[in-house]
C-alpha cells in the first residue's frame, strides 16, 4: 500500500503544504507554467518574502522546484508529487471503506441475531 512506502513526516510535509490556500494557488499556477516568484508574489497581497517563504514549504515538500535564473528564481510544479498526494488520498479512502464495509458486516451480523 503507498501509505506504508511513506513516511509520517512526508505525509505531513505534503498535506501541511497544500492545507494553505496560497500555497495549492502557487502550484496551479506552476504546474501550468514556470514563474519567477517575483511573478508569483505580484498577484497575492503579500510581501515577495512572504511567497518566498510559501514556495520554501511547497519545495520542502517536494511539490515544486526551484532554481536560479541569473537574479531570478524560477519555480516550476512537479506533477509526480500531486500524484503521491492523490495516491495517499486514494489508500486512505480504500483503508476507510473496507472498514465501513467491514463494520456493515459487523452490523447486520447482529441485526440476524447473532455474534460479531
Amino acid at each position: 500500500m503507498v501509505v506504508d512506502q511513506v513516511t509520517d513526516a512526508e505525509v505531513d510535509r505534503l498535506f501541511r503544504a497544500l492545507a494553505d490556500a496560497t500555497r495549492r494557488d502557487i502550484v496551479r499556477r506552476v504546474l501550468v507554467a514556470e514563474h519567477s516568484v517575483s511573478e508569483l508574489a505580484r498577484d497575492y497581497p503579500m510581501s515577495v518574502t512572504a511567497v518566498q517563504k510559501h514556495v520554501a514549504v511547497l519545495e520542502e515538500a517536494g511539490l515544486v522546484t526551484k532554481r536560479r535564473h541569473g537574479r531570478e528564481q524560477r519555480v516550476a510544479g512537479r506533477p509526480a508529487a500531486l500524484r503521491r498526494a492523490q495516491q495517499l488520498l486514494d489508500a486512505y479512502e480504500q483503508l476507510w471503506r473496507h472498514r465501513i464495509d467491514r463494520m456493515t458486516d459487523v452490523l447486520a451480523e447482529n441485526d440476524r441475531g447473532g455474534t460479531a
